[in-house]
């Protein structure tokens, strides 16, 4: 009898884990425009998406290429503000677009753009990305060295768009001397650690 309990435990500890790893696992439909039809992964940004303090071939971009055995187009622009990137979106035409990673706001914070206009350029911006049918992929960043200004407003406009996220992308790689190429942008082994960080995601908004 207590053998017949035992593995009726052990059964049903194996099924409920089977269902919470489904649950866990699986992409999140409330995510704007998933499943995508489209065809183009984008890296949408400025300097950080564009790769400077790497060599060729170890910018993030690159390396989430590798990960996921899929091309994506590199359209970062080095100093780029929101206001930048909201001018130039029309770039995107010649995409079928289906997942647009858009990493700005860095140089805005830099720049001592108004965080309300930051973020309403942001909002315009996502916008008119998940018109074209496509899902946005959100890239955060820090908004001050002691107090981060950026964090909840980066969450808050996920949130109410249905992006896909990930927060601070440069966390813990500032004051490093060993994952960062100046004051700004990583080196290859701080590319190597945010492709870490936006991997799981991406992989899972291309299921």
């Amino acid at each position: 009898m207590m053998l017949k309990k035992y593995i009726f435990v052990v059964v049903a500890v194996f099924v409920i884990a089977l269902i919470a790893g489904y649950f866990w696992l699986r992409p999140d439909t409330s995510i704007t425009n998933y499943p995508s039809s489209g065809a183009n992964i984008i890296a949408f940004g400025d300097s950080l998406v564009r790769g400077v303090g790497a060599s060729e071939g170890h910018n993030f971009v690159d390396l989430l290429s590798e990960k996921t055995g899929r091309s994506i187009a590199n359209l970062g622009v080095a100093g780029d503000t929101t206001a930048d990137g909201l001018a130039r979106v029309n770039e995107l035409d010649k995409y079928q677009l289906k997942v647009v990673l858009v990493l700005l706001g860095g140089n805005d914070h830099l720049k001592k753009v108004p965080i309300d206009e930051t973020f309403d350029n942001l909002a315009r911006l996502i916008e008119n990305i998940q018109s074209r049918g496509a899902i946005v992929l959100l890239l955060g960043v820090r908004g001050g060295l002691f107090a981060d200004r950026f964090a909840d407003r980066y969450e808050a406009l996920s949130k109410k768009y249905h992006t896909a996220y990930v927060p601070d992308i440069l966390d813990g790689l500032f004051a490093h001397p060993e994952y960062m190429s100046d004051e700004i942008h990583p080196n290859e082994k701080g590319y190597a650690k945010i492709a870490e960080r936006i991997y799981p995601v991406l992989e899972n908004i291309l299921q």
